[in-house]
């Protein structure tokens, strides 16, 4: 049996529980605002949505410098005045709106609710006209491109705002203009120029950001005709380059396929190149120091020339510098025949052969070549076994000599090779051009 006291001490802690619970609904009124909500509306119609954003937060920093720390118990008795001074406040910011009411909703979190009624004449269409400027035609296609849909920015901001409330929208245009911007033009800064009216004029003008590219460092290459060939269309190649001058290096970098493609095709097109069946590929490193690098190939012909100088070639006839010229055409993808024609001018002689070359194995190559002036035949194989490296082995029934070489590619234009025979070995210096 509990005592009396224990008893009383009991009934007491449940009276205690009992009150608080019932006054838990009165513990909420006795808390502060902590933060306040705005929603702005306007009667009858819709509100452009960026500018509703910003009127919302205009609404909410107002609103918190009046209500925000307020106890709650005693709001209700200054409520009314607080709508009137939110209102007061608000209908002198604003420019094209007038305001007709605020309701709050007390609580912790407080919401605030503001009515809008707007002026007459109204902005029924928004047509947005872009300008780039500091670059050629070309670049302002792409950048154009690049900004489609950008007129949706402005519709947002100004379709079905009063006329008179356009210029308060200005810096609601430029952030929302500036993501835009980042996200689809980056390379680029832009300014506008807004003529208001029931159909509004945008002239949106952008111009390049720095670093652009200053100078364009050209090469081009092959690997299947005489590289000297390629000469008489660098210029076309070059001014076709010379479209990247003075844009954004990051814009070069991301447009590098659309310039390469471009550059491709002011080739390919060409007369020389459709009848020789050249392909174009074109690599760029963008850089304010942009380097371009094009070559052109063929899978219906070879036509090369190339020289060489033999460097401590004990030479029975003293021939120690070659000139060679390869003409060939592809019968497949593995099988090529062709003349190669050698000038020595040492002793202004010459020679030349007729060839088959298969390709027997991925990267081995092997040959049958006939001297039309020793009528003798000659043999040999050739393979790539590293990148810029080759390997090649022949023999000459003519002088019954066997030659082999390893050669490297120091670059496009030159090689050096290691060659040795019955007779020693030497260096040989060969240039592709």
């Amino acid at each position: 049996m509990l005592g009396r006291r224990a008893r009383a001490q009991m009934l007491l802690a449940l009276f205690a529980f009992v009150f608080l619970w019932m006054g838990g609904g009165h513990a909420f009124a006795s808390g502060t605002v902590t933060a306040v909500h705005a929603e702005v509306v306007a009667d009858g119609e819709a509100l452009p949505p960026t500018v509703k954003v910003r009127m919302e937060k205009s609404v909410a920093a107002i609103s918190s410098q009046i209500i925000e720390g307020k106890p709650l118990s005693s709001y209700e008795g200054r409520r009314a005045a607080d709508e009137a001074t939110i209102r007061e406040v608000f209908d002198k910011v604003l420019v094209g709106y007038s305001v007709t009411d605020v309701a709050i909703e007390p609580g912790e979190e407080t919401y605030v609710r503001v009515t809008l009624a707007s002026w007459a004449n109204r902005v029924e269409a928004v047509e947005v006209e872009v300008v780039v400027d500091g670059v050629s035609p070309v670049i302002g296609k792409m950048a154009k491109e690049d900004l489609a849909g950008v007129e949706t920015v402005f519709r947002q901001s100004l379709e079905g705002l009063p006329v008179a409330a356009v210029d308060w929208t200005n810096g609601v245009l430029k952030e929302s203009l500036n993501a835009y911007m980042a996200e689809h033009l980056p390379e680029f800064r832009a300014d506008f120029d807004v003529e208001t009216a029931g159909h509004t004029h945008v002239t949106l003008t952008v111009y390049p950001k720095m670093p652009v590219v200053r100078t364009i460092d050209l090469a081009m290459r092959s690997d299947t005709i005489a590289n000297f060939a390629l000469l008489e269309k660098r210029s076309v190649l070059q001014a076709k380059a010379n479209e990247m001058l003075g844009v954004p290096v990051a814009f070069v970098a991301r447009h590098e396929k659309e310039f390469a493609r471009g550059m491709e095709e002011v080739l390919d097109t060409s007369g020389e190149f459709r009848t020789l069946g050249l392909k174009t590929h074109a690599t760029i490193a963008a850089g304010e120091q942009t380097s371009v690098m094009s070559r052109s190939d063929t899978s219906r012909y070879r036509l090369r020339l190339e020289g060489w100088s033999d460097i401590g070639r004990r030479s029975a006839d003293g021939n120690d510098i070659t000139f060679r010229a390869h003409a060939g055409a592809m019968l497949s993808a593995a099988d090529e025949i062709f003349v190669q024609a050698d000038v020595l001018p040492q002793n202004f002689d010459w020679g030349w052969e007729a060839a088959y070359e298969r390709r027997v194995f991925p990267g081995i190559f092997a040959s049958l070549r006939y001297d039309m002036r020793e009528h003798a035949w000659t043999t040999g194989v050739r393979t790539d076994p590293l990148p810029r490296v080759e390997v090649r082995w022949e023999y000459r029934r003519a002088d019954h000599t066997g030659e082999a070489g390893i050669s490297y590619r120091l670059h496009d234009f030159l090689r050096v090779e290691l060659v040795w025979d019955s007779s020693g070995n030497w260096l040989r210096l060969i240039g592709d051009f």
